[in-house]
């Protein structure tokens, strides 16, 4: 096992090397003069980004300071954004490449032609004006027939690059352009806030009484060293704003430790339903405290499902603990949470990760709740997302059981999303007795 993981780091760390390689060429390498000052500076980025990025994953497991999470975390996991987006421009556009090279050297061969045959046409009026029945009469004349047939200078490579190099700064500044702003408007995205989404999802055994309850579910908030206090207002704002029924916290509320965010999610207090808001652990809570973090929660009036069941709202409501749990003994346990219930009641399960739904399933649950894919996160993530899970994103059934997958209100690493915007997700129960 350790072979296998070395391994694969040697192999995450050549692509890494390869990568920034590449991006240093195209955009610094193929577009500055050696040893020019942009030359240098581009240079000094491309290394020190990298390492900027490794702090910035490293630090929260080594336990480093918060401050110092915080001053890796920006430019460390932007980078691997940037990256990511300014590597698939860059790929772009060496089909674009060839192409305009064509173009200019065919513009070029054009201009070539047309100045060849202006040169032939001044050459035989010069020979007709200097024939001795017509001989220039002064000098004047003789300077304006040699002004005609004089092709002019060629202009020196430094007042005009070569094609080369104007197709290597068109395009990798077409990239930069391409790959920065996506990263941008991402990251205004997650800054933003989650918007809200609405589904109605009818379960048969909902009786009549319970048409139209509404439970709020939010997952994948991410507290950790860029998304703080503020983000954790936005969202229970947004969430208080849709008067829920019921509020469903299913997990991976934190990336770091109580001491370092127990501030950041002290506006969690605020959220209101009528039938209160309930949490389920994620696997990011086991990297960081879960014993302590469910404890915090509980203090701040959200109601912990640990392998769990209450009844609340005509339906009974369970919630298990993440699979990452096993490893600390505090795994999901569906007989305790789902066992003994009286299944002709409808049932509705949190649980972080979708790939829990066979449980759900051979439980006869009637809807999972999860998050976890955060829609895939960063374009095209959400293909690899898919390998992983049995729903990337909405709402599937399996069975008699639906599974509704939230993207997430946060984001995990870089703090942008592309192509899997985030949200809360009022999901309305509908009973087919209504």
């Amino acid at each position: 096992m350790a072979v296998v993981f070395v391994l694969v780091a040697v192999a995450v760390l050549a692509l890494l090397v390869g990568v920034h390689r590449y991006v240093w060429r195209r955009l610094v390498g193929d577009t500055t003069a050696p040893g020019s000052a942009l030359r240098r500076a581009g240079t000094v980025a491309a290394w020190l980004l990298p390492l900027l990025s490794i702090g910035a994953l490293v630090s929260g497991r080594a336990g480093a300071p918060f401050r110092l999470q915080q001053t890796l975390a920006w430019p460390g996991f932007l980078w691997l954004a940037a990256l990511l987006y300014l590597t698939l421009a860059l790929l772009v556009g060496e089909a674009v490449r060839p192409v305009l090279r064509w173009a200019l050297a065919r513009r070029a061969a054009d201009g070539g032609t047309a100045g060849r045959a202006g040169a032939a046409a001044g050459s035989d009026a010069a020979e007709i004006g200097s024939s001795p029945a017509e001989a220039p009469a002064s000098g004047v004349a003789a300077a304006s027939a040699t002004l005609v047939i004089e092709a002019p200078a060629p202009l020196s490579a430094a007042v005009h690059p070569s094609r080369r190099l104007f197709v290597a700064r068109a395009v990798g500044g077409a990239a930069a352009v391409a790959g920065l702003g996506t990263v941008g408007y991402g990251t205004y995205g997650v800054l933003r806030g989650p918007r809200v989404k609405r589904v109605t999802v009818p379960l048969a055994k909902l009786p009549r009484s319970a048409h139209g309850f509404r439970i709020a579910v939010v997952s994948d908030i991410h507290l950790g060293p860029i998304l703080g206090r503020a983000h954790t207002q936005r969202i229970v704002d947004t969430i208080n704003r849709t008067q829920p029924d019921l509020i469903a916290v299913v997990g991976d509320l934190v990336d770091g430790t109580v001491a370092d965010l127990g501030p950041a999610a002290e506006p969690l207090a605020g959220l209101t339903a009528r039938h209160g808001a309930f949490f389920v652990t994620g696997n990011h809570e086991y990297f960081s405290g879960a014993a302590q973090w469910v404890d915090h929660v509980r203090e701040l009036g959200l109601h912990p499902l640990e392998n769990a069941r209450v009844e609340t709202g005509g339906f009974d409501l369970a919630g298990v603990n993440d699979i990452a749990g096993e490893s600390e003994g505090q795994g999901p346990d569906f007989e305790r949470a789902l066992g003994d219930r009286d299944r002709t009641r409808a049932s509705v399960l949190l649980a972080h990760q979708p790939v829990v739904i066979d449980d759900a399933v051979a439980h006869g649950v009637d809807l999972q709740l999860s998050g976890h894919t955060h829609g895939g996160q960063l374009w095209p993530g959400n293909y690899l997302a898919e390998l992983a899970n049995p729903t990337v994103a909405g709402l599937e059934r399996y069975g008699d059981t639906q599974l509704y997958v939230s993207r997430g209100a946060g984001a995990w690493g870089p703090p942008v999303r592309v192509g899997a915007p985030s949200d809360i997700t009022v999901v309305q129960l509908a009973s087919r007795q209504a």
